[in-house]
């Protein structure tokens, strides 16, 4: 699973490293889309998160998520890392619009 590739990839400091979630394909009521209809996918999970960041003050703040959350993310921004074929991005954690509750 997405953990045992991650036990050389940490992310530092405020940073989390996402798995976005696959495109609709299929409509609601069947309609297969084509792939440039499909829209930018906006929800990732969490597959790993670094330890924490230092505040303004010198204080330390920990990441606001944890591994296997469902974040909303910005449309545009992270950087790319491919893992084992597999496209990945990393987020600062401020960087992330949301979390899913559960």
């Amino acid at each position: 699973m997405a953990g045992q590739a991650f036990r050389k990839l940490l992310p530092l400091f405020d940073r989390v490293l996402v798995e976005r979630s696959a495109a609709e394909a299929v409509t609601k009521g069947g309609i297969t889309l084509p792939e440039k209809s499909q829209g930018k996918v906006l929800q990732a999970a969490v597959v790993a998160v670094g330890s924490s960041s230092k505040g303004k003050g010198g204080e330390i703040q920990p990441v606001s998520v944890k591994l296997g959350d469902k974040v909303l993310l910005p449309e545009y921004g992270g950087t790319k890392v491919v893992i084992h074929d597999k496209d990945y991005f990393l987020f600062r954690d401020s960087d992330t619009l949301g979390k899913y509750a559960d």
